[in-house]
Parts: C-alpha cells; structure tokens; sequence
C-alpha cells in the first residue's frame, strides 16, 4: 500500500486500517490529533508494520481533543495531541484513575499561509492576531491590495486551533467570519483556491501548491528558528498514555523515538528531536 492511498483512506475513513485483520496478533489503536495522525504516524505505522507484520493499526485523526478523551475512557492506546493537556483534563484523568502521560516525540511549527498570488511576505503576530479575531478585515490594512479577507482555521476540537488562538491570538476569541475546516489539508487546499485566503498548517502541509509561508515578526518556521525559539509560533507534538507505556505501545513509541521513527518526521518536515 503506498503513502498515497494510506492518506486517501484515513481522509476518507478517518481511520486507518493496516495489517491482515482476523490473523493478526496484536492490534495497536492511536487516536487524536489531525496535525500528527494525517501523515507522520500513519508513515510511522507503515515503517513499524514492515518489522512487525502480524501487528494491525488502527488510526484515527479526528484533534487533538479527541486523543484526550480516548485515553480518559480507554478507547485508545496511545493518544495524539499538538497541544498541551489541560489542567481540567488532567483533573478529570485523574478523578478516573488515569495517569495522563505525556511523551514529546517531535516539534512544530505552526505556518502562516497564504495565496501565493498574495504580495504579502511578512506580518506581525499582532497583525496575524487581528487578522483572526476579525479586527481586521481587509489585506490594505496590512499592505496587501485590497480585498476583503477569507480566514480559515481548524475546528474547536483541534489542539491547532486552541495553541494558534494562545500564541497569535493573546487567547482572544476567533472572529465570526472565519471558516473552520477539519484538517490541515483543508486548510491548505482553500487558501490555494482563493487569492485572498489566509490559513494556519503544520510545517507538514506548508508544501502544498498555490500556497507560500509568511515570515511572522520577520521570521519563518524552520528548523533553525524552531529549536532556537526565534519563530513565535512553535509548539511540541505528543503522545498520550495512561502511565508509562508497556508492551506494544512500548514498542511503537520507542519506535517513534529511534532513528528510524525520527527520519519519518524530519522526511514529513516536522523537526525531529535528535
């Protein structure tokens, strides 16, 4: 099965089924977040079957939210999450006897998009704050030609949605004008069709055509400006547990972890650990 139509089905699904089903003996289920689970896990999954053939996956991307939630009611293995697990969450893990563990296996950046038509290069984070909360609403307010804004942003589920708001937005409130889509490729594809559009993504998804990135306070999100905190936007991504993980779940995160697991997320641009 190639990367291709693993993709296909998970946006599809949203699940992702690898493996021989009935015959298989161990099945791992990892559910949470869309920024990890559209294309650096379901790649870490393929890597992993191909020395384990008898283990099947079961993966879900459905936000980070959802990862949370599926280690609290032990519906999951390991959970996904792109952002941190809040102080209510970890309240409520706890009044259920569930050990929140959180494990960082990779980081990002999170990306300004736009048009690639777009003559805007650069914005302020304040700029980009405005921008989302809808008190601004026109590209000659920042130096654009004028037109009126279209912002798209992730859903209320999202941990993209809710860092994005903490880190670019002061925690104000979304504007009413902006769109919610589930994914990140969603996002990418609109702001690709429209040349006044506007969106955030995960380094994995800055590639896609008819976008380009727009350096925030002067810079863009690199590895370099990632791990030395020059770009403002920067967050971890994690894996969730209930304790410290054991048997196959164990396997998979030490996995995720290795050489060969951290090639897969600098290979998505990601920024690998090591």
């Amino acid at each position: 099965m190639t990367h291709s139509t693993l993709f296909k089905t998970l946006a599809a699904a949203g699940a992702l089924a690898i493996g021989t089903g009935a015959l298989a003996a161990e099945k791992l289920v990892i559910k949470g977040s869309d920024t990890l689970g559209a294309k650096m896990v379901p790649q870490i999954a393929e890597a992993f079957k191909a020395e384990h053939p008898d283990v099947t996956f079961e993966i879900a991307a459905e936000g980070s939210s959802t990862g949370v939630k599926a280690i609290i009611t032990d519906t999951a293995d390991i959970g996904m999450s792109s952002r941190d697990v809040k102080a209510q969450e970890m309240a409520d893990a706890k009044s259920k006897g569930v050990d929140m563990n959180t494990i960082v296996v990779a980081r990002d950046g999170i990306a300004v998009i736009v048009n690639e038509k777009n003559p805007i290069s650069k914005l302020t984070v304040d700029q980009v704050g405005r921008i989302f909360t809808g008190k601004t609403s026109n590209w000659a307010a920042v130096g654009g030609k004028p037109g009126d804004i279209s912002a798209y942003t992730r859903n209320t589920s999202s941990g993209t949605y809710k860092v994005f708001q903490q880190l670019a937005m002061d925690k104000e409130d979304y504007g009413d004008q902006t769109q919610k889509m589930a994914g990140n490729e969603q996002i990418a594809s609109e702001v690709a069709d429209n040349p006044n559009g506007i969106g955030y993504v995960g380094l994995a998804y800055i590639n896609t055509p008819g976008v380009k990135v727009v350096a925030v306070n002067g810079v863009k999100p690199t590895v370099k400006t990632i791990n030395s905190g020059d770009y403002v936007l920067a967050r971890p991504l994690y894996y969730l547990t209930n304790g410290e993980p054991t048997g196959l779940a164990k396997e998979f995160i030490e996995f995720t972890l290795g050489e060969k697991g951290q090639k897969i997320v600098k290979d998505v641009h990601f920024v690998p650990l090591r």
